[in-house]
């Protein structure tokens, strides 16, 4: 996988190194996802907490909320799952 240094629609099964040096970034979840689906992603350059990176959801919930994820954490790195339509993408580590 190439450096993400652009807003970009995730793929299930992928991982992604994300470089907010420049500016903030919105990571977007795959339009459709199945039980187990997941998506990693690793702040690449340690920016998040100057320009954020933005999990959008698309459609699907994130955590159980119908919120986009804010990741403002220097040096994040996460995986999420999906598991249904009522909690949508979890945190597979905490």
């Amino acid at each position: 996988q190439s450096v993400k240094t652009s807003n970009t629609t995730m793929v299930a099964g992928e991982g992604y190194f994300v470089d907010t040096s420049s500016s903030a970034i919105t990571m977007t979840l795959p339009s459709s996802a199945t039980q187990g689906d997941e998506v990693s992603v690793i702040d690449y350059a340690g920016t998040a907490d100057t320009n954020n990176i933005t999990i959008g959801r698309n459609s699907h919930k994130i955590q159980g909320a119908s919120a986009d994820l804010t990741v403002s954490t220097e040096r994040a790195g996460f995986t999420l799952v999906y598991v249904d339509s009522t909690q949508g993408w979890l945190l597979r580590d905490k």
